[in-house]
């Protein structure tokens, strides 16, 4: 029986560093930092019971500060999981991608009769928005036998690894990005591509975007949705994306996520990419996810 909860109307995310590191150290859970600038453990946070609003605020303290967090042992239903999602803001339903028992709820269920679609490439969520996902909040069913791991890519850090010329080069530059990789699912349907691609027109985002919270800067183009540099010739543009788009495969800005049912992981879309590993074809592994409203990137 799915007990309902009620989301506490005085939630407050952190807007700056000031509130997030006073989120971060009135946190009433562990924090296990296990990356060198990605990734952290939650301990001692049961997302069946109601969240009060300073473990919300430090919940998402964690995400911003450590761009991943996962939890592990986590028993609550899809409607906990869609309601959980709301206290972060309003929630988005995928365009492309067949939606669970709740419309805002993504199913992720790969399997022989069912193989991946283009999540094993290197992106951030639904860059093809105009106001791309902001936090996905993704939780495991099933796993395969072996395999099946997601990786994560700060893109913070890849950003800072670039040379100071290229930095300069890239500060004022902006990409146009595109929901390629759906585009297969349309391929004898033209009349509901055109219909997607109203909806959905082409937004440009700048190839260095700012963390609103933090106000760090963040390498923001990916090989899943990028498709062109405004302002370069085609080559040109090609080139230089192809430098771009090989940071998240630095293993020194990357961390793995190892996946057990019940393990609940939120991620910032803004700060990271992800890749999840294809390597456990023809085995089945289940997931569903919420994904969060963002803000057009600047």
């Amino acid at each position: 029986m799915d007990v309902q909860h009620k989301v506490d109307i005085n939630i407050k995310s952190p807007t700056n560093m000031e509130e997030l590191t006073a989120a971060l150290a009135s946190a009433p859970f562990e924090i296990e930092v296990v990356g060198r600038g990605i990734g952290a453990e939650i301990r001692g946070l049961d997302l069946s019971e109601p969240l009060t609003p300073e473990a919300f605020a430090a919940l998402e303290a964690t995400v911003i500060a450590y761009k991943v967090a996962y939890i592990r042992d986590q028993d609550i239903t899809s409607a906990r999981h869609v309601e959980i999602g709301r206290m972060f803001g309003e929630l988005e339903v995928h365009p492309f991608r067949p939606q669970g028992e709740l419309p805002e709820l993504l199913v992720l269920d790969n399997h022989k009769d069912n193989p991946v679609l283009s999540t094993d490439v290197w992106h951030s969520d639904t860059t093809f928005r105009l106001r791309p996902t902001k936090y996905s909040i993704l939780r495991c069913l099933r796993t395969p036998p072996a395999g099946g791991d997601t990786l994560w890519a700060d893109m913070t850090a890849a950003y800072e690894g670039l040379s100071a010329p290229l930095k300069r080069f890239l500060c004022d530059l902006r990409a146009v990005h595109d929901f390629k990789n759906f585009r297969v699912l349309y391929r004898d349907r033209k009349d509901d591509l055109r219909k997607m691609e109203e909806l959905y027109p082409n937004p440009s985002h700048p190839i260095v975007r700012t963390h609103p919270v933090t106000g760090s800067k963040v390498l923001y183009v990916n090989s899943q949705f990028t498709l062109q540099i405004e302002g370069l010739r085609d080559e040109e543009s090609q080139a230089l994306l192809q430098v771009l788009t090989q940071q998240p495969r630095v293993p020194e800005y990357q961390f793995r996520l190892h996946w057990q049912p019940g393990t609940i992981t939120f991620w910032d879309n803004t700060s990271t990419q992800h890749y999840a590993a294809n390597d456990y074809y023809p085995e089945r592994r289940t997931m569903e996810r919420v994904a969060v409203e963002g803000d057009e990137p600047y």
